[in-house]
Order: C-alpha cells, then structure tokens, then sequence
C-alpha cells in the first residue's frame, strides 16, 4: 500500500497537529542522536512546542554549541564583508584602468595620433572639443591680460598721484638758500619763475685765469 503524501501545510485539526509534533519531534531528536554519534558531529537541536514546551537535544553542550556558532557567524559576517570590500575595490580599480586609458586614447586624438582609423563623427567630435578648450583658454589668457592691466593702471594712478604730491611740496618750500665757496648768498639773489625753473647768480668764472697787471713804484725823491 502506497503511502500518500502528506501536504506541506498547518494542520488545522489540533488532536492531529498535536500527534503528528509528537511523532516527528522523536523521529528529529532519534536523527540528531544518529548524526552525532555515526558522524562525529556536534550537534545541538532545541524544539519549542505551540505550548511553549521546550525539548533539546545536544551532543556536548547546549550553551558551548550556541558560542561556537555565534563566534562562526561572526567570523562569516567579517570575512563575508572583507570579500564584498575587495570585491568592490577590485571593481573600482577596472574602472579607473578603464578611464585612464580612455583618457589615454582621447589625448593621443587631440594631439593629432591614431585618428587615422577615426570614423566622421569621431573626428567631428574631436574638433568640437577642441574648438570648446580653445575657447576656454583664450577666456582665461584675456582675464589675466585684463588683470594685468588694471594692476598697471592701479601703479600708474599711484605714481601720478605721488609726482602730484611731490610738485606741491616743492612749490611750499618758497626760496632755496644756495651756498658758493665764498660767499652766502641772500633770498633776493636766488631768481625763481613760474615754472619752477631757478636761476642763481654766482662768482665763479670758468676759462683760463686773467694776466695780472704789476704796478711799478717808484722811490720819493
């Protein structure tokens, strides 16, 4: 006789749910007996019932078996981790490889190397890029002309701005007393105009000295 197989579901009759735990809870505990004892295995099993009734079975210790699977899944849940982090930076490491040397291959274009098997829009690409850096860097060499000219100006208004302050100084001064070897000359010799232009009247003579001219004496009588 062919026994029929038993539906994967809850057991709604509670006579037959309650036989049906009490028989395949021994049949599970006679397993694990087996399996520790033919195996050499460290097994720990622990059933609640829909009481709440516990039933355990353990081939050395319940709380020793319990620590040992706490430490294994913790030692899986870092290795675990450590194999996703390699796995990720392995990732990101093609990644790079692959952009470093796509950005390899589009300088080498730029210069004007390997465009030889570039098809009409590649090429038609590669002017526009240009023609964009172009732009770019003409914009940023006319800010630094520009800027560089507005520093020129900036000493350029300073310097004027100084002469100007200089000229006032000069003109407060009035008369300049000028000093000869010989003599000190007064204020009403020194000859000023509105230019600022000085003339000064001195006692020096540049050439050859002048003959002296003896003069004879005679004796008195």
């Amino acid at each position: 006789m062919v026994r029929g197989k038993t539906e994967m579901k809850r057991i709604e009759n509670a006579t037959s749910r309650q036989v049906t735990f009490s028989k395949r809870r021994n049949g599970l505990l006679k397993k694990a007996f087996e399996l520790s004892v033919l195996c050499d295995a460290e097994v720990a099993l622990i059933i609640f019932s829909p009481t709440s009734k516990l039933y355990e079975f353990s081939s050395s210790s319940i709380s020793k078996t319990i620590e040992r699977y706490q430490r294994r899944v913790t030692e899986i849940g870092i290795n675990h981790k450590r194999d996703a982090d390699s796995q990720q930076a392995r990732g990101e490491t093609y990644g790079l490889t692959k952009k470093i040397e796509q950005l390899e291959i589009t300088k080498r274009k730029m210069l004007g190397e390997g465009i030889d098997v570039c098809s009409i829009e590649e090429l038609h690409q590669l002017e526009n890029q240009l023609e964009r850096g172009l732009t770019r860097i003409r914009a940023k060499k006319y800010q630094l002309l520009r800027e560089e000219i507005d520093k020129l100006k900036e000493e350029e208004r300073n310097l004027i701005k100084e002469n100007k302050e200089l000229k006032e100084k000069w003109r407060g001064m009035g008369a300049i007393v000028v000093a000869s070897p010989s003599s000190t000359l007064s204020s009403a010799e020194v000859n000023t105009d509105g230019n600022d232009n000085m003339e000064v009247e001195t006692g020096l003579f540049i050439g050859p000295p002048e003959p002296r001219q003896s003069k004879k004496i005679y004796p008195q009588s």
